[in-house]
């Protein structure tokens, strides 16, 4: 793709310390003449490889997942109406490119913003099953009418419809190892624990959003505010993946990635506990 052909869309990766992951995600990204790096002060050559990459780097230091997505959104100035979202753990493959492109330049657009699923990869395999896909998430919109709610995996409010689109991403979540991926949920489940007493407080089971089979993302809330209110959530957790979802199809890959996520409940469920307990003035 030429230079005057380049199609009116900008993209967003968020970074911090992915020298492993940045060049393949920005390889497959070449046709965009706007790309922005927001990194969170990496210690590898993460800003480096932007840079020879020609993206345009901005610096910010993560506070949590609502506002620094949100700050992207107010403060950076974007040459194009369209915003594409990736993180750097991500590819993008041509037939999405194309199907943004076509988006992108219709005469005519309905929708303020697009959901894109993703096919996640682990131990060599697609993860077909376990409940996960297809999982649709907001990736392509125009970022005056989106802000972002929530500490971590944050919900999207859009200013005007959504559509979906028909291709994926691939999504690499296990490059940078094991531990890296135990690390970050350490941190998301502190997160999800403070969300999950927040919501038993002051929040309510949208039961109406359980059963809201044309808004996967309001339906996937209301699920998990119903999780924070069972017993043995790690146990379902699993159950519901390998077993209900048919993770079982995805061989040694799949109950590995259930037995992981169930793990992953669990951290939650505990941490819920050592936050009260620290609330009643009790030891942990």
């Amino acid at each position: 793709m030429t230079k005057q052909s380049t199609p009116p869309i900008s993209v967003l990766v968020l970074t911090l310390n992915e020298e492993a992951n940045l060049p393949r995600c920005l390889e497959s990204l070449r046709w965009c003449d706007d790309i922005v790096v927001l990194d969170s002060g990496s210690s590898d050559r993460t800003v480096e490889i932007a840079r020879e990459h020609g993206a345009r780097v901005v610096t910010r230091p993560f506070d949590n997942w609502a506002s620094h997505q949100n700050w992207a959104l107010e403060s950076i100035e974007y040459r194009h109406l369209w915003l594409y979202y990736s993180d750097a753990d991500e590819v993008m493959p041509p037939e999405l490119r194309d199907e943004l492109i076509q988006v992108a330049t219709a005469s005519s657009q309905p929708h303020a913003a697009y959901r894109v699923r993703y096919k996640n990869f682990f131990l060599g395999r697609w993860i077909r099953h376990c409940g996960i896909y297809p999982t649709w998430v907001l990736r392509f919109y125009k970022p005056e009418q989106v802000r972002y709610e929530r500490l971590v995996n944050p919900t999207a409010k859009v200013d005007g419809s959504i559509g979906l689109l028909q291709e994926h991403f691939l999504h690499y979540s296990f490059n940078k190892g094991l531990q890296a991926w135990f690390d970050k949920h350490n941190k998301y489940s502190t997160a999800e624990a403070i969300e999950t007493i927040r919501d038993l407080r002051e929040g309510a089971i949208d039961w109406a959003g359980l059963v809201d089979f044309s808004n996967p993302a309001r339906r996937r809330l209301a699920l998990k505010h119903m999780s924070f209110r069972l017993p043995f959530r790690p146990l379902l957790r699993f159950l519901y993946m390998y077993v209900l979802k048919l993770g079982f199809l995805d061989g040694g890959p799949g109950f590995h990635y259930c037995m992981m996520l169930s793990i992953y409940e669990y951290m939650i469920v505990l941490k819920v506990r050592e936050l009260r307990r620290r609330e009643r003035g009790e030891s942990i």
